[in-house]
């Protein structure tokens, strides 16, 4: 080791005194950097190289010192410094490089090429070695973190890497941080420190949280720690009255939140516990965390089976029970009173049907009180004339059939019909000598003139 200090020594003084301090004539040319040396950010255990490109140089050497430690690394191409991660190359021209294979934090550092000119000519670059963040495994924190509800809890999280790493917490569900001071309470969707105070925890804040610890260099890591919250069973039945008909099924339910998880029952109210079977189904569906539904499902229903039933919940802290009544639900049936006055409601809304007959269409009157008094006998049928023809005609059409009366003729002039939408004035101003009233009375009169000329020739 010795033996190599002093040639080590040998060749830094070859160096600065072969031609250090000697002056060229001033018709030679001076050695000259054709490139600045460059600046390095490099994450550790990657490679970097530095490149020193020298024109001219001519008897003159090329040097490379880190500044900062004042440490010869190297002379034109031959080795000074002792760290097999540090070498030289040339490219037999004007050319020199540095090389740093898996680059360490200790790297770091200003770095010259130097040429042994007088004055003495350099320059130089930076290299900085980044470190990806890492987070720490402490002895006073884990994984899984327990208390009691109400209780305090703390979760501490130390990273290290360079530049030093920013450490967030966030829940994993996305769900807002409870942070409890004595100036109230304050929900935050992160929080900035290595440790989180969770003061007062409650129930609904259990579950993950992640331990983000960023810097700038990737990759960003994080840790989650699960915090869990312990507390005696609770019990809400929604829907306490449950009515159901006979043979039919059922379903009664019971919300449970419990931590740990209970050891769920379900009894009748004579205490006996029910089995699952082919008659009773028992299901749990999962809320949350911490909360879950029980459901008890009732096949085939008889009278037996009416009365009351419990849920309970037990665990470690405690026991909770719920109470739902199974009654019978009596269906009414439909009289056939109703029936017939649902049938006379829709026959009354519809108390005008049309129909086709013979290419001609007629309607048939009801005997409604609403109708024309033309038309007020039940049954009667009667030849239906468009509005537009009544307006443009001068006489009034002709009686074709009525159904009550044997009269038919096409002598008599016979009233329209009025549409539904005329109005009882323009009823009751139609001329009396055009109602079928009219009609009937000629008729008495001819035929009471025809007997009394009978009976007077006899």
């Amino acid at each position: 080791m010795a033996s190599r200090d002093i040639v080590t020594c040998f060749l830094l003084t070859a160096f600065l005194y072969s031609s250090f301090g000697q002056t060229l004539p001033k018709s030679e040319v001076q050695p000259q950097f054709l490139a600045a040396l460059e600046n390095h950010t490099v994450t550790q255990g990657r490679d970097v190289s530095f490149t020193c490109v020298v024109n001219h140089l001519q008897s003159y050497k090329v040097a490379w010192i880190k500044s900062d430690s004042r440490a010869i690394l190297a002379i034109h191409t031959h080795m000074v410094a002792h760290n097999p991660r540090l070498s030289v190359t040339h490219n037999g021209h004007n050319t020199w490089k540095l090389h740093v294979s898996n680059v360490q934090p200790n790297d770091s550092g200003t770095y010259m090429c130097q040429v042994n000119t007088d004055p003495m000519k350099s320059q130089t670059g930076y290299m900085k070695v980044v470190i990806p963040p890492d987070i720490m495994d402490l002895d006073d924190s884990a994984d899984l973190l327990t208390t009691k509800e109400n209780n305090d809890l703390r979760l501490r999280c130390r990273a290290t890497g360079t530049p030093k790493p920013v450490v967030t917490w966030r829940r994993e569900d996305g769900g807002n941080i409870t942070l409890r001071s004595e100036l109230g309470v304050k929900r935050v969707y992160s929080f900035e420190g290595e440790q989180l105070h969770l003061v007062g925890i409650q129930r609904h804040e259990m579950g993950s949280y992640l331990c983000i610890a960023s810097n700038g260099v990737p990759p960003t890591v994080s840790k989650r720690y699960r915090v869990n919250v312990l507390f005696k069973p609770l019990i809400k039945v929604t829907n306490q009255l449950v009515a159901a008909p006979t043979n039919s099924s059922v379903v009664l339910q019971c919300y449970v939140e419990s931590s740990p998880r209970a050891l769920n029952t379900w009894y009748k109210d004579n205490g006996v516990k029910l089995l699952a079977d082919e008659k009773h189904n028992m299901s749990e569906i999962t809320v949350n965390d911490y909360a879950y539904q029980l459901n008890l499902t009732i096949q085939h229903l008889s009278r037996s089976d009416f009365g009351s039933y419990v849920c309970s919940a037990e665990n470690a802290y405690g026991k909770a029970e719920g109470t739902i009544r199974l009654q019978e639900l009596h269906l009414s049936r439909t009289t056939v009173a109703t029936i017939r006055n649902t049938e006379a409601a829709i026959e009354k809304q519809s108390w005008r049907k049309q129909i086709e007959r013979k290419g001609k269409k007629y309607s048939y009157a009801l005997g409604r009180e609403d109708m024309d008094p033309t038309q007020r006998n039940v049954g009667s049928w009667t030849q239906t004339t468009p509005i537009s023809k009544r307006n443009n005609s001068n006489s009034l059409p002709s009686v074709v059939l009525t159904k009550n009366s044997k009269v038919s003729s096409s002598s008599y002039p016979a009233p329209a019909p009025a549409p539904a939408h005329f109005a009882p004035t323009q009823l009751d101003a139609q001329s009396d000598a055009t109602s079928p009233r009219y009609f009937r009375s000629a008729h008495q009169l001819r035929l009471t003139i025809v007997l009394f000329v009978a009976l007077t020739s006899y």
